[in-house]
């Protein structure tokens, strides 16, 4: 079995690593990946208070915060970053990405308030460029967000972030950075133009990690299943899931619906995005996965903790961001950002 291959680089202070402030922040899975590439981030934002719960758990108490950035607005988050006296290098965030999502096909183009977030994000951004020396930005979403019907929102996002960051647009799947599952994702590398902006940004390389769902997890003690009462799995705490009550699991009869999609163990899993009662069927046919399953297909590290009930930890880990996926990209921004020279210009690096 096996969880994440890097630990948080040790060679630096944690007062002397890179600052980042993190927006959208969920359950910590794309800061984990920056804290193994030596980043520490210093302020988080998210809107879930069990995301939060769960980010302070792992990442360190307070430093998660509960608002609805459409309230807290710009100036209060420059508020926030001046009290607690630091100077964020780089802006990471993932808004939700629901209503761009493929598989999504219920919810109205217009009717979804989730899709005005990503330009909400690009908007703070550029404040916060302004007011802090930011060097970089991280935009994390699906591939979705690509499509022609967008195309007026992209452009709107790009007129907001062009007059200060070089954007580096690139599509990649989680799966060639050590994440047991094809989960396709795009990314948005915003690097200061002044600084930054003319230095080559090749993808990161492959990662090695598990390939299939048996190493990813292979054959662990049962799990609690969810119920009033139930007490705490001892092989990990995330480690409970629901009932197998339906019919299906007695006659076999999967893969014909969304929500009863059967793993095979010598193959990756496919996208860990769960909804209701849509958790992917364990390969053995007999039970969902628990979450502490469905976390480690995502890549986060074993000792890792999902906070809030049953319902709560499954849509946390199935919006996060993968660690190992987060940690290629950070520890290439890691370089750019050390080779800034004492004058604030960038050095080459390749």
């Amino acid at each position: 079995m096996s969880g994440s291959d890097h630990e948080r680089s040790p060679s630096s202070d944690a007062a002397e690593r890179p600052a980042l402030l993190s927006l959208f922040c969920g359950a910590g899975g794309l800061d984990e990946g920056f804290a193994q590439a030596g980043f520490r981030t210093h302020l988080a934002y998210d809107a879930m208070p069990a995301a939060v719960a769960s980010f302070n758990h792992n990442h360190g108490e307070g430093i998660a915060v509960e608002a609805d950035l459409r309230e807290l607005g710009t100036e209060g988050i420059i508020r926030a970053v001046r009290e607690r006296n630091f100077t964020p290098v780089g802006v990471i965030g993932g808004p939700p990405c629901q209503g761009f999502s493929r598989g999504n096909v219920g919810i109205a183009e217009v009717g979804d308030p989730r899709n005005e977030l990503p330009l909400l994000y690009a908007n703070i951004i550029a404040s916060l460029a302004d007011s802090f020396d930011l060097q970089f930005f991280v935009f994390e979403n699906v591939p979705g967000l690509l499509r022609a019907r967008h195309a007026q929102r992209l452009e709107a996002m790009r007129s907001a972030l062009a007059t200060t960051f070089t954007i580096r647009e690139v599509e990649v799947d989680a799966f060639n950075f050590g994440v047991p599952q094809h989960r396709p994702r795009m990314l948005w590398i915003g690097l200061r133009t002044e600084t930054l902006g003319a230095l080559p940004w090749p993808l990161p390389p492959t990662l090695e990690g598990p390939r299939t769902v048996k190493q990813a997890f292979g054959v662990l003690p049962e799990p609690t299943f969810w119920g009033r009462g139930a007490k705490e799995n001892s092989r990990h705490p995330n480690h409970w899931t629901m009932n197998p009550k339906s019919k299906r699991f007695a006659t076999g009869e999967f893969n014909r619906w969304r929500s009863f999609r059967r793993l095979a163990w010598d193959g990756p899993s496919p996208t860990v995005a769960y909804g209701n009662r849509e958790i992917h069927v364990h390969p053995d046919g007999k039970r969902r996965l628990s979450v502490f399953e469905a976390m480690l297909l995502q890549a986060f590290p074993e000792t890792y903790e999902l906070k809030g009930n049953l319902s709560e930890q499954v849509t946390q880990v199935s919006n996060a961001v993968p660690p190992k996926l987060a940690f290629s990209f950070a520890t290439q921004l890691r370089t750019l950002v050390e080779s800034l020279g004492e004058g604030g210009n960038a050095r080459s690096v390749a």
